[in-house]
């Protein structure tokens, strides 16, 4: 599970679970009336939950946080990018400090530009992805 995704979903679950002291005075500004308040009721009951639920994914979703920081990950550097017109094969080193956008192919010449879902030649053509995206910090 991604800790991004873990902090996310506690934080959306500790506000459902503070709902019970925001929600009617929403409510209230809004203009509700006695039906909408009484929904804000059923709310309340299940804050527990939602309280419990928030806190332990908020913890989980920390524990992930800090084994990631503690933990060293090395990323692949060396590739071999393709050519998708004259099948030409080159073993490169990628670099770690900027994205490669173009690649020219030292074959035929032409120059090769990124697949609209990734986000560097080496996502499209090459046999292993950019460090970014081995070491899951997104795009370049």
């Amino acid at each position: 599970m991604n800790y991004k995704k873990s902090i996310v979903g506690s934080t959306i679950a500790l506000i459902a679970g503070l709902s019970c002291c925001w929600l009617p005075a929403l409510l209230i500004a809004l203009g509700g009336g006695s039906t909408l308040l009484s929904f804000s009721d059923g709310v309340e009951s299940l804050s527990g939950i939602f309280l419990t639920l928030g806190a332990g994914l908020l913890a989980y979703g920390l524990y992930q946080y800090r084994q990631r920081s503690t933990t060293t990950r090395v990323a692949i550097l060396q590739s071999i990018i393709t050519c998708p017109e004259c099948g030409h094969e080159k073993h490169e080193t990628m670099p770690t400090n900027a994205c490669q956008y173009f690649y020219e192919c030292e074959n035929c010449a032409i120059v090769l530009k990124p697949r609209a879902q990734d986000c560097c030649v080496y996502c499209s053509y090459g046999t292993v992805a950019c460090p970014p995206i081995q070491l899951d910090e997104g795009c370049c």
